[in-house]
């Protein structure tokens, strides 16, 4: 076989919920093969093993020593996404790396430096600007025809924090909250829309519920060089559901039972103290007792994360699960991107541009570390209550369809 069109050896250095979510896509695409692993739970790295035939390493180390590894996707906790990425280059392997990126701009640059200095890749993803009726909007905005971009609203309504969490996942300074793990979906989203060098940030951050001390909900007015702005708003307490806006399907793609919210409530109320909620996490995730393997096809709408609407000079477009609604002077007319074998096809799609076609990445160090910029800035317009100016921020990449 051609070796540049053999699958990318991908070695798994944690194998919670992100990898978890990811099994569907990596899974069942034959542009990747599950080498190996580590994961300090020795029951989830012999799963691995045994589900996948790949190799489960004792250590960090010894995974990115693999010399059968290509590339690492570095699924770890918020706070050793650093530790991990420098570690991968330090070896030589490119590396797909969780959002967010890194929990301050120093880390961002630290590892992108360390990837320069080993002549390795990074990219960032999945977030949700990786979806197809994300990337279908830009293009339809890059043809000009709807005139340039003037406001974008999104926004989301979920029940993000009441779902099982460590500790460390409702503590702001290791990474918790819904600025770390949600901003940095909806912030890559407009800053792509919306060219991507945003000049100011002006938030409000909310944390309301005292046993889940950290940020649960913000709203922000995101400032765009190019005289665009756009309106970001999050809601993790798990009230209100936005989903049934987007034709009841949920985060994932699939369709959404209305009593989700409600559900995770009673689970959490249920939950008696942190060990339980912990052990509750686990046990959902790959090689936990309560883990099912997802083996249901590809499902019939896209991933999305919420409402989005672009609104351009001559027309306003909507991203749904099914595509991109245009709403112009002839009306409203639905137009549909191709759906992939697999879910998330579009992080591989990119992991594969990269890795086999030599294209720069689209979800670079760079571009993240903006991205991760703009989600600092909230936090701290949050805390001064004052826009916050930006100083990092790059263009938007070209995109590849």
């Amino acid at each position: 076989m051609n070796p540049h069109k053999q699958p990318i050896r991908l070695g798994v250095l944690g194998l919670g919920r992100a990898f978890t979510l990811m099994i569907p896509t990596l899974s069942r695409d034959p542009r990747v093969a599950l080498a190996a692993c580590f994961d300090p739970n020795a029951g989830a790295t012999a799963a691995f093993a045994k589900a996948f035939g790949g190799v489960a390493h004792t250590s960090a180390e010894a995974l990115c020593a693999d010399p059968n590894v290509e590339w690492i996707y570095v699924a770890t906790p918020h706070q050793l996404h650093e530790e991990h990425v420098r570690l991968a280059a330090s070896r030589g392997k490119h590396v797909l790396v969780e959002k967010p990126m890194a929990l301050s701009l120093a880390a961002c640059a630290r590892m992108q430096a360390a990837c320069e200095q080993a002549g390795t890749q990074m990219i960032v993803g999945h977030s949700h600007s990786f979806n197809a009726p994300v990337s279908h909007a830009k293009t339809l905005i890059e043809s000009g025809q709807w005139g340039r971009v003037c406001m974008i609203h999104a926004m989301n309504f979920t029940d993000f924090l009441y779902r099982p969490r460590r500790p460390e996942e409702l503590d702001t300074a290791k990474g918790g909250g819904v600025v770390f793990s949600q901003a940095a979906h909806q912030v890559d989203i407009v800053r792509l829309l919306a060219g991507g060098d945003v000049s100011s940030v002006y938030a409000r951050t909310g944390s309301w519920d005292p046993t889940r001390p950290t940020e649960g909900a913000y709203t922000a007015i995101l400032n765009f060089r190019s005289g665009a702005f756009a309106n970001v708003t999050y809601n993790g307490y798990g009230f209100f559901d936005s989903d049934p806006w987007m034709a009841g399907i949920g985060e994932m793609g699939w369709p959404k039972d209305v009593n989700t919210h409600r559900l995770t409530r009673e689970k959490h109320l249920a939950t008696k103290d942190e060990a339980a909620e912990a052990r509750r996490k686990a046990n959902r995730n790959f090689g936990g007792q309560h883990y099912v393997p997802d083996v249901r096809p590809s499902p019939a709408a896209f991933q999305h994360f919420g409402p989005v609407i672009v609104s351009c000079e001559h027309a306003d477009l909507r991203l749904t699960p099914y595509g991109v609604e245009i709403h112009d002077t002839h009306g409203v007319c639905l137009e549909a991107p191709q759906r992939g074998p697999v879910p998330r096809f579009e992080v591989v799609d990119e992991l594969w541009s990269v890795a086999r076609d030599g294209t720069p990445p689209v979800h670079s160090g760079a571009w993240s570390a903006a991205t991760m910029e703009v989600c600092l800035a909230i936090l701290e317009s949050g805390k001064k209550r004052e826009a916050i100016i930006l100083e990092h921020q790059v263009p938007v990449p070209p995109l590849r369809l």
